[in-house]
């Protein structure tokens, strides 16, 4: 074996080409003019080899025009027909077939495909319409349009193609140029976020200052000695609320007694309105009734009770306890009535005393605590979102830039390592 022969060749190792993020854009502009250069130069190769057809076309066309097809030499009416159909054939191709513009630009191809394809489609109905009058009448011609016309549509499918690969290739680098702005807006977001984070920072040690010594204010006021003397009657007021529900509970029990006799007696009597609403008072809740200024209606609808019990207009189980209950109930009445009103008035009295000790400035200093407790736990739930956006933003960067670096490489065919040092 001679030297050299047969021995393999190894494979070179693909270019690992680094680039910055920042020239992604300037590369991706550079490989999209190499690659439109390219196109247009083939493009305008395209057009030059289908000009000379075009031309063929329409030489084909004043030929056409003055050939008579030797109509003289067939039936009349087949003569007619050729005719007519020579004629449709010549319009068209006047009419329809142009000199193809020179392609400087995509936008001249872009042109250049829109009229070859009018050309084709044109052409192609009206000798397929006059096909026979062609392959019969015109034999010369139809082989040189059919070559013609194959050629130039092979052209047309190519420039098509090469005219969608750059639209490929716009729209790819689009895509880049688009995951680069939206890293350039994910870092404005992520700095903006920290920004407020910073301030929230800042707002959450100024409401801890401020709750710290709110709360240092509260805790003196608590430790004062008319603080003490506050809860002290708070407590004992509390305590003397008792004594309310236990006359209430001898009040109930004692005209629980009567609570039959004065039922029936409030549906069958016919009393004035005051009288009647102060009967259905005494027979719901005696208590809210029992006042010095209603003593003696009271006592009078008692009376009427015990006079309907003894006549009979009101039935008992047994009348003798019913009335004794009844004359229970008027003498225990005077008692029940100055138990309530005492009640009442010590009750009056301390609350009277417990507000003039009632401790405005704490309550103020309270207020202010717990309104800026409420926004301290506002401010952590928003310094919390905020954190959670900036770690979705910090995450999203080094996505997007591996998704530019993925597209780039598949755009460019070269494997590139974007560099990406944040923002």
């Amino acid at each position: 074996m001679v030297f050299g022969w047969g021995k393999k060749r190894s494979a070179e190792a693909p270019v690992n080409r680094e680039i910055s993020l920042q020239d992604v854009p300037g590369a991706v502009a550079e490989i999209d003019s190499l690659r439109e250069s390219r196109a247009v130069s083939e493009l305008g190769r395209l057009r030059d080899e289908t000009a000379p057809l075009v031309a063929g076309l329409m030489e084909v066309g004043r030929l056409l025009e003055k050939d008579n097809l030797n109509v003289d030499d067939v039936d009349k009416h087949v003569g007619v027909i050729v005719v007519r159909g020579k004629k449709q054939v010549i319009d068209v191709i006047k009419k329809g077939v142009t000199d193809l513009p020179k392609v400087s630009s995509i936008d001249d191809a872009q042109k250049l495909d829109m009229l070859l394809g009018q050309i084709l489609k044109k052409v192609g109905d009206v000798l397929g319409r006059q096909t026979r009058v062609i392959h019969i009448f015109a034999k010369k011609y139809a082989h040189q349009l059919k070559g013609d016309l194959e050629v130039m549509s092979s052209n047309k499918k190519e420039i098509h193609r090469l005219l969608a690969d750059v639209e490929s290739d716009r729209a790819a680098s689009g895509r880049i140029t688009g995951l680069i702005g939206q890293v350039g807006q994910t870092e404005s977001l992520r700095s903006a976020t920290l920004e407020k984070i910073k301030e929230t920072e800042r707002n959450l040690e100024s409401l801890g200052s401020r709750i710290k010594s709110l709360q240092e204010s509260v805790d003196d006021a608590k430790s004062s000695a008319e603080y003490k003397k506050y809860l002290e009657l708070q407590a004992k007021l509390d305590a003397f609320a008792g004594q309310k529900e236990r006359i209430r509970a001898d009040v109930g029990a004692q005209f629980a007694k009567i609570s039959r006799p004065l039922g029936r007696y409030e549906y069958g009597s016919s009393l004035d309105k005051e009288q009647k609403g102060l009967l259905g008072v005494l027979v719901s809740d005696p208590y809210d009734s029992l006042l010095p200024q209603n003593t003696d209606t009271i006592i009078l609808i008692l009376e009427n009770v015990r006079k309907a019990i003894s006549s009979g207009s009101i039935s008992v189980k047994d009348m003798d306890k019913s009335l004794a209950h009844l004359t229970e109930t008027e003498e225990a009445l005077d008692g029940f009535v100055k138990r309530i009103s005492g009640y009442g008035s010590e009750r009056k009295k301390l609350r009277d005393e417990l507000d003039s000790l009632r401790p405005a400035r704490l309550e103020s200093l309270e207020g202010d605590l717990a309104k800026n407790s409420s926004l301290l736990e506002h401010a952590q739930l928003k310094s919390e979102s905020l954190r959670g956006e900036a770690d979705e933003a910090e995450s999203r960067l080094p996505r997007l830039v591996s998704e530019i670096e993925a597209r780039l490489c598949r755009f460019s065919n070269t494997k590139y390592t974007v560099r990406y040092g944040g923002a």
